[in-house]
C-alpha cells in the first residue's frame, strides 16, 4: 500500500483550537497537510499552518528533549495515526499523519468574536473556526458549508483537547 508523510498541528489560543471544514474528506479538522521534500515534521507543520490560516505558530514541544548538543533536535510529534485515503489521483492510500500541538504568535489586536483577541488575518481563507475546549467535551456540531450540522470527529475532539489543555494548561 502507498503511504504518505503528513504532519497536522493543533494550532491553540486560550481556550480554543482551529479547525476547518475539509471539503474532499467533509470532516472539521486541523490544519495539516503533506510533508515536502528535504522538509523536517516541524517544518511541514509550521508551513502547513502558515499555508492554510495565514498565522505564524510555533510547535509547543510535549515530550522533552534529549541533552545533546552534537546534533540539531526536532521536536517529536504527540502522537502519529495511520489514516486510510481514497482519491483521484493516488486511489486507496495511507497517511502517516504526525500530530503538534502549536501556539499562535504575533497575535493581531482586535478580536470580531474570535477567543483572546485573535483575529483572522485578512490572507487566511474562509471556513475556519476556533473551537473552544467547553465545544469539543460538549461534540458540539458545525454547520457545514452545505448547511448541515457535524461535530468534529472523535480523533479531533480528543486530540483537539489534550492540545488546549497542554498548551494552555485548562
Amino acid at each position: 500500500m502507498i503511504r504518505h508523510f503528513t504532519a497536522t498541528g493543533f494550532v491553540v489560543h486560550k481556550d480554543a483550537t482551529l479547525l476547518h471544514w475539509h471539503e474532499k474528506v467533509q470532516e472539521w479538522l486541523p490544519p495539516g497537510g503533506h510533508v515536502e521534500p528535504n522538509e523536517d515534521l516541524v517544518q511541514a507543520t509550521l508551513r502547513e499552518i502558515k499555508e492554510e490560516t495565514g498565522f505564524d505558530a510555533e510547535i509547543v514541544p510535549t515530550h522533552p528533549l534529549p541533552d545533546i548538543s552534537n546534533l540539531d533536535l526536532v521536536a517529536a510529534p504527540y502522537a502519529v495515526m495511520i489514516e486510510d485515503v481514497v482519491d483521484a489521483v493516488h486511489g486507496e492510500h495511507q497517511h502517516i499523519d504526525h500530530i503538534y500541538f502549536a501556539k499562535v504568535i504575533g497575535v493581531p489586536g482586535d478580536s470580531e468574536g474570535l477567543p483572546g483577541g485573535v483575529k483572522k488575518r485578512p490572507d487566511a481563507p474562509d471556513g475556519w473556526r476556533w473551537v473552544t475546549l467547553s465545544e469539543l467535551q460538549a461534540e458540539a456540531a458545525f454547520q457545514t458549508p452545505n448547511g448541515e450540522e457535524k461535530p468534529p470527529p472523535e480523533d479531533v475532539l480528543k486530540l483537539g483537547e489534550a492540545a488546549i489543555r497542554h498548551v494552555s494548561g485548562f
